[in-house]
Formats: C-alpha cells, sequence, structure tokens
C-alpha cells in the first residue's frame, strides 16, 4: 500500500534533513511522526520515526552526548538553496565554483587542492543559489562532515573528469563511497520510508573539461560502463561550455518560486531582493519568512500575479505562484 506522503510531512521531512542539531532534529521528527498518514502502508514508517525519536532522546540525554558526530563542519543557508560540489581528485569541483560564482577557491592542476567545503553564492535572475565545493571523494577519502553538507542539499552535482583515462574510475569510486554509507545519491531527493536514516540527494552528472583532446571518446566510454540515470550536463568549466545550461538546470532543481513584497503605503514592490519559498508553499510559509511574528498576526493579504486579479485579497492558505507580488496586512 502506497504511502501517500503529504505535503505537510514533505516540508517536516526537508527540515530534518537540513536540521543542524540534535534538538532541531527531533522537533522535525515529531512533526514527521504527526503528518505521516495513518494507515497500514505506514505502519513501518511510523515505527521506524519513533525508534529515530527515542534514539535522539537518549543521545541527548546522555552525558556528553550534545553533539553530533559528523556535524563538525556547518555552512550556514543562503539563497534560494544549496548545490553541492562532489567528485574525484582533479574534477575540476574549484574551477566549477569560480566560474559560476564569485568564490576564489585555489584552482590548481594538481589533486587534493580543496581541503575544506568552500561556499559560494551562484546568481540567477534576480535570486542566488549556494553552490558548495568539497574535497575529493575517494575510497580512502571521506570527510565525516560531508554526510550532513550531502543531506541537507537540495541538488549534488557529480564531476566527472574527462581530461584523464581515470576520470571513469574516480567517479564510479564516489559512487561506491557513498553507497556503502546511508547517504547516497538518487535521482529525487527524499529518505527511504523503509529506513528513514538512509537519505537520498538528488543528482546531475556532470562530465567537465569536454574541450580537452579524447574527452569525446572518455565520454562515450562513460556511456557504456558507467551509465547512470541522473540527468547529465556536459561542460567546460575552464572554457565555459555549457555552464549556463547548467546554471538553469541548477536553479530549476531548487524547485522554488520567487515572491516580492510591498508596504500597503508602497505604489511598487521591492523587486531587489524577493523572497523564494518551496514550489506549493502557502500566504502563511512567506509571512513566517518575513518576521515570525507575522505567522500568527497575519489578517489577509493583497496579490498581484499570474494566477489572480490584481489586488485581490487572500487569506494564509493561497498557494504562491513565481512572480506574485504580496502585501501583507496584518
Amino acid at each position: 500500500m502506497p504511502a501517500n506522503l503529504t505535503q505537510q510531512y514533505l516540508k517536516a521531512e526537508q527540515e530534518y534533513r537540513q536540521a543542524g542539531t540534535p534538538e532541531e532534529e527531533l522537533v522535525c521528527l515529531q512533526a514527521m511522526l504527526r503528518e505521516v498518514p495513518k494507515h497500514k502502508g505506514t505502519d513501518h514508517l511510523q515505527a521506524q520515526l519513533k525508534q529515530k525519536i527515542a534514539k535522539i532522546k537518549k543521545e541527548m540525554q546522555a552525558p556528553g552526548k550534545a553533539g553530533k558526530k559528523g556535524r563538525g563542519v556547518r555552512i550556514p543557508r543562503q539563497g534560494a538553496g544549496t548545490a553541492v560540489i562532489l567528485g574525484g581528485p582533479n574534477a575540476g569541483k574549484s574551477q566549477l565554483l569560480a566560474s559560476l560564482t564569485r568564490a576564489t577557491p585555489e584552482v590548481a592542476p594538481y589533486p587534493f587542492t580543496t581541503h575544506q567545503p568552500i561556499p559560494g553564492m551562484m546568481p540567477w535572475q534576480d535570486v542566488t543559489v549556494q553552490l558548495v565545493d568539497t574535497p575529493p571523494i575517494t575510497p580512502d577519502y571521506l570527510e565525516s562532515y560531508m554526510y550532513g553538507i550531502i543531506r541537507s542539499a537540495e541538488l549534488a552535482l557529480l564531476m566527472v573528469d574527462l581530461g584523464a583515462d581515470s576520470g571513469i574510475e574516480q567517479c564510479q569510486d564516489v559512487l561506491d563511497r557513498l553507497n556503502d554509507t546511508k547517504t547516497r545519491l538518487g535521482r529525487e531527493t527524499c529518505l527511504s520510508e523503509e529506513d528513514v536514516g538512509l537519505s537520498f540527494t538528488r543528482t546531475y552528472v556532470v562530465p567537465n573539461k569536454i574541450d580537452l583532446p579524447e574527452a569525446q571518446d572518455r565520454l562515450d566510454l562513460l556511456h557504456e560502463l558507467c551509465p547512470l540515470e541522473f540527468e547529465e550536463y556536459v561542460i567546460s568549466a575552464q572554457t565555459g561550455t555549457g555552464l549556463e545550461p547548467l546554471r538553469d538546470a541548477i536553479y530549476r532543481a531548487m524547485d522554488v518560486v520567487r515572491v516580492y513584497t510591498k508596504l500597503p503605503s508602497a505604489k511598487e514592490p521591492d523587486r531587489d531582493r524577493p523572497f523564494t519559498v518551496r514550489r506549493g508553499s502557502c500566504l502563511a510559509d512567506l509571512a513566517g519568512q518575513v518576521h515570525k511574528d507575522y505567522i500568527e498576526g497575519l489578517e489577509f493579504a493583497r496579490v498581484w500575479g499570474s494566477a489572480v486579479h490584481d489586488a485581490t485579497i487572500v487569506k494564509g492558505d493561497y498557494i504562491l505562484n513565481d512572480q506574485d507580488v504580496v502585501e501583507l496586512h496584518m
């Protein structure tokens, strides 16, 4: 029997993936348990959630267990969402970050240049998306903090080095290394209904250095020897080939809508810095982003947008659309 998980459950699940402390995880798990549909098809999932809640409570009560293993490096979330850049040594991760953002990571033609995660903000029209460059993953090298970074991201970019014969093997090494853990790459971002601890992050495969000699032959070999079910974007991070389609795809993967706000006394909205909310979010979700007091104090809003007439009065359950203009009334 399918679980038929609700939007409220999926929202709590996303917040759980992005939680930075055991206390935050506990709140999210309790919300997931409240929101999960109660029927025979979710009996196992409910049991999994109860076990996770009991385990976290026990860990929080144990002396000296306040922190969580693997959370040693935290990167504050910014922008419309986060894409984490993964790959083997010398795949071009830092060059991609430098080409798509204003970040200035060390870029060098030798492996293991990156030792710590480096964030940068990628512009897309009037919003930004956070990209995070990471140390390489090999059969013998995977930093413990990487699990939290991968789990909390909306998207993973798995880079493949087309400039060397070893690139395909290194790509497979990344997949194998992560498949030995409960933090894995997948076609969609989700938690397993059979094992709440098993997390999948939506992934694009990004073969890089297509401008180099024999790169096309290596790409054909990648498709033959290591066929991946992920969406593929072939690029040269150094010359810029394919970067704009990749930029658009990264933004689309965030699955957000832009909302512009205006004061009742203003004629025009503030179009410089729109709010971004996950697609399917309602007016009440936006109100909470604007200010926590707005959640309970919101009376109504006027909306200008593609789905309504100008200045239509709506309540908190109104579903927001891309580029809506919202005037909140308390």
